[in-house]
């Protein structure tokens, strides 16, 4: 069976979670929490050299870090991910800007006042990360203009990567009531099959 490394509050493991529920993948969840450093052990950094999660033991050996690639691996050869080949890389572009102009901003931003707390150096930072997590959700509310979903029309992994944090976007004290489309998607995106929330961890 697959094995899943996470901590529950990360945006980055509630992607694959909610992907392995929605194929119906079973998979067993292991907790790690960041807060006690028990991703730096040396147990883990086995796992993941990196020492962040998500990691997923595949079950015969491999293993598998980053959520993004982890999304891709799982979701290749589903509805999932398209078949096209412009398709396929526009998923890429909407993953790649989640990763450099999204989640260092918006994820971050949440990350600090909900989950770590704040100090002296977070809040002499935190005006920057809401200046680009603002940039990054304006570029988003345009492009959905007319659009149901991010890519080709249809649900794809490229919205799973951009909901994970964009839908908690509140806890890090961004305002989305300015972005109507982002709202009626995020509305869309909970009412999918199969959804389910950031912290649940049973998934029978």
């Amino acid at each position: 069976m697959i094995t899943l490394y996470d901590y529950l509050p990360s945006g980055n493991g509630y992607k694959v979670r909610l992907l392995l529920h929605q194929l119906g993948i079973p998979f067993k969840l292991v907790q790690k929490d960041l807060l006690k450093g028990e991703t730096r052990t040396p147990e883990f950094l086995a796992i993941n050299p990196n020492g962040r999660i998500p990691a997923v033991d595949l079950g015969d050996g491999r293993l598998l870090a980053e959520s993004n690639a982890i999304l891709w691996y799982f979701a290749d050869g589903t509805p999932f991910l398209p078949g096209d080949k412009f398709e396929r890389a526009q998923v890429l572009q909407w993953m790649f800007f989640e990763q450099y102009s999204h989640e260092p901003y918006v994820a971050v931003a949440r990350a600090w006042l909900h989950v770590f707390g704040m100090n002296d150096q977070r809040r002499a930072s935190i005006e920057e990360k809401w200046k680009g997590g603002y940039a990054a959700l304006d570029v988003m509310e345009r492009h959905l203009e007319g659009k149901t979903y991010f890519v080709g029309e249809r649900y794809s992994i490229a919205d799973i990567a951009l909901y994970a944090y964009t839908h908690v976007a509140d806890e890090g004290q961004f305002d989305l009531s300015r972005y109507p489309r982002i709202q009626a998607w995020l509305a869309r995106f909970a009412a999918l099959p199969r959804h389910v929330t950031i912290t649940k961890d049973d998934f029978a």
